[in-house]
């Protein structure tokens, strides 16, 4: 669980002595640069996937794409039957607030027996909030009919339920009425850098970095 502090201490004496030079931040910067490495769905093959961010009305996409799809990977040929991606992720945000912190939604698709395009998996996750090098296995579900006649339907049709818009399963509202089963799970690894979140009063539990970073994020 991620929990966020302000600092009163020296980071407070630190803001005021910038601001006495006319160098005090308005706002600051998280970086993210990664992948999204492989999937690992046992029933499937030859799948693709596709990601978005999904953030606060406070931040701000300053470089880097918001959302993309990938190719289309087979499962590796060793033990661990995996499709690897390797997707490039590369995305500068900045903010004056850290709520709304940014989340990575990644949807999984493929073909059925059919040929028809449908979903195999939804899941998301927060970007991590301390620098250095991340490791993220997302879980992935899909959604379920909510009734016998619809499952039916659903089967007759080949088309499985799937949500209107991807960016849902990463916000609160309908939520608790939707029904979902677990499949698979993405791992996703992803460097952070920050900068000005210590010179702003925001402490996360870790340790200052510098590279010319000023922050101290921690992830669960």
């Amino acid at each position: 669980q991620t929990e966020f502090r302000v600092n009163y201490g020296d980071s407070s004496l630190r803001t005021r002595k910038m601001a006495a030079s006319g160098d005090t931040p308005t706002f600051f910067l998280i970086m993210a640069c990664g992948q999204i490495e492989s999937g690992d769905f046992p029933d499937f093959d030859d799948l693709y996937c596709k990601f978005c961010f999904v953030y606060g009305p406070d931040w701000v996409i300053t470089t880097g794409l918001e959302e993309g799809i990938s190719q289309v990977a087979q499962k590796s040929s060793d033990g661990r039957q995996l499709m690897v991606w390797n997707f490039p992720l590369d995305v500068t945000f900045k903010s004056t607030n850290p709520f709304g912190w940014p989340q990575l939604v990644v949807s999984v698709y493929g073909l059925d027996t059919l040929g028809h395009d449908v979903v195999r998996g939804y899941g998301f996750v927060h970007l991590p909030i301390s620098p250095g090098r991340h490791t993220c296995k997302i879980p992935m579900y899909v959604p379920q009919s909510s009734s016998t006649v619809q499952q039916l339907t659903s089967w007759l049709t080949g088309r499985p339920p799937e949500f209107v818009e991807q960016r849902f399963v990463a916000q609160g509202s309908g939520r608790e009425v939707t029904r979902v089963y677990s499949q698979g799970s993405v791992t996703v690894k992803i460097s952070i850098v920050t900068k000005d979140l210590n010179a702003l009063g925001y402490q996360t539990g870790r340790g200052e970095r510098s590279l010319p970073v000023t922050s101290q994020p921690t992830t669960h």
